[in-house]
């Protein structure tokens, strides 16, 4: 046991000593915590500039206007009488959107002539040029149903049967999970995660290839020969500060309002579990790869797509087969679907099963094949220094 804990030490001086890797496997998560958080911390998209051509320029279009302004996900940036230099001043004022009112769109109105409003999208940015167009459609709706329930009025329709008339059924939505649709509370655990994994890998991508390399490896194996116990003394630490980074990131979400509830022990369960299938990656990789620079490349190939691949903000489903079968093997495409299960969802444990299986099953395989690895490294390194021996 004295042994082990001497190992255990030798290990926290090699990762203390490694200035490089220090400042990326502490740095990163605290660097990446605050930026994402910070980046997202308004939550929703609110306030979208919006250009608005007005050629008609009547009450109604400017009752249409006041609609837009009041829409808290947008704002009226400026209105312009014609649709000359349009394009140019709506980059200029960053707005997705542009509301084109046509000449006589009052008079086309009250007429029953039909006038087309047109809404001209920049779809560069996805989320944004979406959230500005629902709002004015919503702004449309609205208007068009007030203009309606108004026409039958003057037809002499009482105004709760013109209202009825309008609407012949309700539509109620009820939002579910992340109720304020904070998109903080999907991006910031979803980020963190994938950097947990990033800087476990790094760091362990040099557990074994940094001894090898600098020739350490024989003086190593004369204190501790078990594979096993070899493994255990080089991925013991990073678990230990892993537990480090998981108390920071819960300190994230309680600095930034997340609501964190979920059962407690699952979460660590599978938590535990994620860690370990990284760790036996990581040294996995390390042990066949001796080269530091080589380990360190490949398993950030591993790592880098890790988040788009997960299914965490695109659905795995829609991927193809061979891209889905590449994800599978990455240990945070199922701890991601665990934690939105368990954190957003608020589903029930069992949900988790199979995504906990796909990370046990990731974990003991690596596991296997990292001791038969190191066992057979041990191996020639024994029969190597029997043969020196033999040699006059």
């Amino acid at each position: 046991m004295k042994r082990f804990l001497e190992l255990i030490q030798r290990e926290f001086k090699l990762f203390f000593n490694n200035k490089v890797l220090l400042m990326l496997f502490l740095g990163a998560p605290v660097l990446y915590g605050v930026l994402v958080g910070h980046v997202y911390q308004q939550g929703k998209v609110t306030k979208m500039p919006v250009i608005v051509v007005d050629e008609d320029n009547s009450p109604l279009s400017g009752s249409f206007i006041d609609m837009l302004s009041d829409n808290e996900s947008i704002q009226v940036a400026k209105v312009l009488p014609s649709l000359f230099d349009s394009k140019d001043i709506a980059v200029q004022h960053d707005a997705t959107t542009i509301v084109h009112i046509p000449k006589g769109f009052a008079s086309g109105v009250q007429q029953s002539r039909l006038p087309e409003v047109t809404v001209f999208v920049d779809g560069a940015n996805t989320l944004t040029s979406n959230t500005a167009l629902m709002a004015v459609n919503v702004c449309a709706m609205t208007m068009k149903a007030g203009i309606q329930i108004q026409a039958q009025m003057k037809r002499g329709v009482p105004a709760k049967v013109a209202a009825q008339q309008y609407e012949p059924f309700k539509t109620t939505i009820v939002k579910q999970n992340i109720r304020s649709g904070n998109y903080l509370y999907f991006m910031l655990p979803g980020v963190l995660i994938t950097v947990l994994q990033q800087v476990l890998l790094l760091g362990l991508a040099l557990s074994f290839s940094s001894e090898f390399e600098g020739n350490t490896f024989p003086d190593l194996v004369r204190k501790i020969s078990n594979p096993v116990g070899l493994i255990l003394i080089k991925i013991l630490p990073y678990v230990l500060m892993s537990v480090g980074i998981l108390l920071l990131y819960w300190g994230f979400g309680k600095y930034y309002r997340m609501p964190l509830h979920a059962d407690f022990g699952r979460f660590v369960l599978c938590t535990f579990v994620f860690l370990l299938a990284v760790c036996f990656i990581g040294v996995l990789v390390s042990m066949l790869l001796p080269s530091q620079l080589k380990s360190t490349e490949v398993l950030m190939v591993i790592a880098t797509p890790a988040f788009i691949l997960s299914g965490f903000t695109w659905p795995s489903s829609l991927m193809p087969g061979w891209v889905q079968g590449i994800a599978n093997v990455i240990p945070s495409t199922h701890y991601l679907r665990i934690f939105r299960l368990l954190f957003i969802q608020h589903a029930e444990n069992y949900h988790t099963n199979k995504a906990l299986m796909a990370l046990t099953i990731i974990m003991i395989v690596c596991f296997v094949l990292a001791v038969i690895v190191l066992w057979w490294k041990i191996r020639k390194l024994k029969q190597a220094d029997k043969q020196k021996q033999v040699q006059p």
